[in-house]
């Protein structure tokens, strides 16, 4: 597990996930003064922060300073875990513009774990409960967003998915929906093309159902009609996954060689340090990550 950003809510929502016993060894990677007071876990320290919490590590010298623990962090979490230390990783929330400042220049840690796996083909997916979302393009402006969900696109995705599935989830036969780009999947081309010539094509391929309209295809998914809905953009898929399940949300990093996990908020430094940081998505990933790992 790591820390995140010094300056978050990731060393006290770890610490407080943390608190109930566990069936797993645990190995904490951060700031070696946020580790001082935690017992009974392997601690992996990766220097010292020793400043304050929330905004007052905003300046840009402190930012970078935090982004460098933060990749640091993850850098060596991912080293045990091809090493095979570890059998999953759990990371905590990171401020992309910390990392940036850092030199980690990558839209997020989806790409930069990717780039850790020596480059491994990844998707992203949010899991609450029974849904479960599989985004085909993640940190884009939506203006570019038509352009990135191409047929091979989604194609992938889905085939990335449906193997995390089976390996990671036991699931014989993964059953995929692909929810659509326009509103009504584009009533017979009235609110664009895309949905018939880009994302029905991409479902037949994969033997999905779909393209499905996004205001009707998560509430089938709840339902249990589909083991994990392909997004084609960030919004419409972490919309639907926070309004389902809030607080208790996972972020999964598909297409790894190894499982990889994260709590499904930021690092909300406005209430770092008030102890009043909900540790619930913080401790499903964790459980998450250990059911994953018996499963390897």
């Amino acid at each position: 597990m790591t820390l995140g950003d010094p300056r978050g809510i990731g060393p006290e929502v770890v610490a407080r996930a943390l608190a109930t016993p566990l069936d797993a060894d645990i190995t904490l990677l951060g700031a070696d003064d946020q580790m001082a007071d935690l017992s009974g876990v392997r601690k992996v320290g990766v220097g010292v922060w020793g400043r304050g919490k929330g905004e007052e590590g905003l300046s840009p010298s402190l930012a970078a300073t935090a982004g460098r623990l933060a990749g640091v962090a993850v850098e060596k979490a991912v080293e045990l875990a091809r090493l095979g230390d570890v059998d999953a990783i759990v990371t905590g929330p990171v401020h992309k513009h910390a990392l940036h400042l850092a030199g980690y220049r990558y839209p997020g840690l989806t790409e930069f774990l990717s780039h850790l796996a020596g480059h491994a083909d990844v998707a992203m997916m949010l899991a609450a409960g029974q849904l479960r979302v599989v985004l085909v393009t993640t940190h884009l402006p939506l203006r570019d967003v038509p352009d990135q969900v191409t047929t091979a696109r989604v194609v992938q995705v889905g085939r990335i998915t449906t193997a995390a599935l089976t390996r990671w989830w036991g699931i014989a036969r993964p059953r995929l929906a692909v929810c659509a780009l326009n509103p009504h999947a584009g009533e017979s081309g009235l609110f664009g093309t895309e949905d018939a010539e880009v994302l029905r094509p991409a479902a037949e391929a994969l033997g999905a159902t779909g393209p499905l309209p996004a205001d009707t295809v998560f509430v089938r998914a709840l339902r249990g009609e589909f083991d994990a809905v392909l997004a084609p953009y960030h919004d419409v898929g972490m919309t639907a996954i926070k309004v389902a399940g809030f607080g208790r949300g996972v972020n999964v990093t598909l297409g790894l060689p190894f499982p990889r996990t994260a709590p499904d908020h930021g690092t909300a430094f406005d209430i770092a340090g008030k102890g009043v940081a909900d540790p619930g998505s913080m401790r499903a990933a964790l459980e998450m990550a250990v059911e994953m790992a018996g499963r390897k």
